[in-house]
């Protein structure tokens, strides 16, 4: 962060006691902390976790995990459950936090959870072009390569 968000005025780093070197704003006399934006993404399994869905969105080609953004006053759980339920209209019965992940390209922190729920009958929203069930190595196989999703599916691999 090179300017303040209030005023404009280009920051300088200064030093602020247990938190180190902070950026400054010389203007309006505070520290100026990082902002970015936060979302979650889930490994949506079924009832017997023996399979993982993955979406394509956007016309892309490339499988992903389902995602969204959080809203103001949600918690990351409630976004989890929302962006399930709205993306491929499953309920889910269980959640468990798997890792989070900074992605620079987007200014996002990002916030996996393994999401287990009760039914394999998907239905599509329009942010969703495609969806499709895989086995757990398939999904692994199939992921974008380099992405996120492929390191959340990784951490969940090497946990089980």
């Amino acid at each position: 962060m090179k300017y303040c968000y209030k005023c404009g005025t280009q920051l300088e780093r200064r030093y602020l006691k247990n938190e180190g070197m902070i950026p400054y704003c010389t203007s309006c006399h505070e520290y100026v902390f990082p902002i970015f934006s936060t979302a979650c993404s889930m490994i949506v399994l079924n009832a017997s976790q023996d399979k993982i869905l993955l979406i394509k969105q956007y016309q892309r080609d490339a499988y992903v995990l389902v995602a969204g953004y959080i809203n103001k006053g949600e918690s990351a759980e409630q976004c989890a459950i929302r962006e399930i339920k709205e993306e491929v209209g499953l309920n889910v019965t269980q959640l468990r936090f798997n890792k989070t992940e900074y992605f620079s390209k987007s200014n996002t922190l990002m916030i996996n959870f393994i999401c287990i729920v009760d039914d394999e009958n998907f239905t599509l929203n329009e942010e969703v072009d495609e969806a499709k069930w895989f086995n757990i190595e398939e999904a692994y196989k199939n992921i974008t390569p380099c992405s996120l999703a492929k390191k959340f599916l990784r951490n969940y691999f090497e946990h089980l």
